[in-house]
């Protein structure tokens, strides 16, 4: 639990996750705010917030994963309903940004979705986003508001600085070249030596591995990366670590994406474990025998308490570069 429940604040949540709402809610020692969220008979979102946020510092934590059209929409009708009822600051928590992958264009008249996502939830009524490791740092630059970017880095950390044995011989990988400073920062908390798998992308979704820059043979390999969607990536960067002579292969991520078969895919893979935080709510047809999730509630709830009691957040990661 935090250190003082915050006076004047409220915490609600969508239908996305409503299960990490009440963590966080734990956390911070206070009672979810009551809210009724259904639909009418045609689909769209029916929406009724139960309570007064008058003069309040109100917290909502969506996280916009699947079905993300739905959850992003009940994200913003919750922001239109906050604002008319006059909450004196409303910020947004989202754990997982939604469209985040769409944040450039790379072909001809191609959208900048992400950009989009940031231009709604501004005009809706946000007041400021926290969210937790984007799939690309510049997203914080397409809002106009304050970004507080929360890494799940050092949440990871702490599972493997608890799991992993002094006399093991550890090399932490990165997926690709632009995951390398997430890398690196595990890396050094682990007193670890860094590997690069270089890969190219020819369509969504598809990856071929090009080179694994580094000395893996007879290590234990830890790679990290922000998401796991279809598992087609660290499952092929694994499978060539193990060709070029890791003893064991473990992915850690803080998204649990999971799309269609990604979870028997997982599991049937040479990965030994697959290690991920609870941003996205996982369904017990997702769960596995290999999957171990860990807990984003406290980092979420620290982040809240240090936000409304105007506190720096990023001294949370003090010991996190």
């Amino acid at each position: 639990m935090a250190e003082e429940p915050a006076k004047g604040m409220k915490i609600f949540c969508g239908n996305a996750h409503r299960e990490l709402g009440e963590r966080v809610a734990d956390y911070l020692g206070v009672e979810l705010g009551k809210s009724t969220i259904a639909k009418f008979s045609d689909g769209e979102i029916r929406l009724q917030i139960d309570e007064s946020a008058r003069g309040n510092d109100v917290f909502i934590l969506q996280p916009t994963c699947a079905p993300t059209n739905d959850t992003i929409m009940e994200l913003l009708i919750m922001l239109d309903a906050f604002r008319r009822a006059s909450a004196q600051r409303i910020t947004v928590v989202m754990p997982y940004y939604g469209y985040a992958r769409q944040d450039k264009k790379v072909k001809p008249r191609e959208p900048i979705t992400a950009r989009l996502v940031a231009d709604l939830i501004t005009i809706a009524g946000a007041h400021r986003i926290v969210t937790v490791d984007l799939h690309a740092e510049q997203i914080q630059g397409y809002f106009a508001l304050p970004v507080d970017h929360l890494y799940g880095g050092p949440i990871i950390a702490r599972y493997f600085e608890e799991t992993i044995t002094p006399d093991e011989d550890v090399v932490v990988v990165s997926p690709d070249v632009g995951g390398v400073a997430r890398a690196r920062s595990l890396a050094e908390r682990l007193k670890a030596p860094l590997a690069i798998i270089a890969k190219r992308r020819p369509e969504p979704n598809k990856v071929d591995i090009v080179e694994i820059i580094g000395d893996v043979d007879g290590k234990k390999c830890v790679m990290i990366d922000d998401m796991i969607d279809t598992g087609g990536s660290v499952i092929q960067g694994a499978e060539q670590l193990m060709k070029r002579g890791a003893t064991e292969v473990i992915v850690s991520a803080t998204h649990p994406v999971l799309s269609g078969n990604a979870a028997q895919r997982l599991q049937d893979s040479v990965l030994s474990k697959i290690v991920v935080c609870d941003t996205i709510p996982i369904s017990s047809d997702k769960r596995f025998p290999k999957l171990v999730v860990l807990p984003s509630a406290p980092l979420l709830g620290e982040a809240i308490r240090r936000i409304h009691l105007n506190e720096s957040v990023s001294g949370i990661f003090d010991n996190w570069r």
